[in-house]
């Protein structure tokens, strides 16, 4: 009887900590807060393609901006729309966050290292972006 309960309680706890790791995925859609004025600006899709994270632009909040380019961007994005842009790409999963891709602003047109770290419960991302050791980042709110 003892072994029983001993079984069903671990499987319990294997069951509840797979939920959890499930619940803290960063995929969805997540409303982008300027790090400067603190308001929304776009509403981005993260996805996971073959192990790897993904964000796309999908819509601009102000709609003067739906139209708006990358005039800063070098190579194959400079001038491309930015709602549909693929702005953050390779991203893995290293420990409690995710790293080892790059983040695109297209404001400034540079690439980043990029890292994503899943808080507040999976409600929020922080999304940093470094160059060296100097990191900026923004925290973003659950869209969906």
């Amino acid at each position: 009887m003892k072994k029983i309960l001993l079984v069903t309680a671990i499987m319990t706890a294997v069951l509840l900590s797979t939920t959890v790791l499930w619940a803290q995925s960063p995929v969805g859609k997540w409303k982008t807060i300027s790090d400067k004025t603190g308001k929304a600006e776009t509403i981005v899709t993260i996805y996971e393609q073959n192990g790897m994270i993904y964000g796309k632009f999908i819509e601009m909040i102000d709609p003067a901006k739906k139209n708006d380019v990358c005039d800063k961007c070098k190579g194959e994005e400079k001038g491309k729309p930015i709602v549909g842009m693929i702005f953050i790409k390779d991203l893995k999963l290293d420990g409690n966050q995710y790293t080892g891709g790059t983040i695109l602003d297209p404001a400034s047109g540079k690439v980043y290292k990029g890292k994503i770290k899943i808080i507040d419960g999976g409600k929020k991302l922080k999304v940093s972006g470094c160059i060296a050791f100097i990191c900026v980042g923004q925290e973003w709110v659950k869209a969906d």
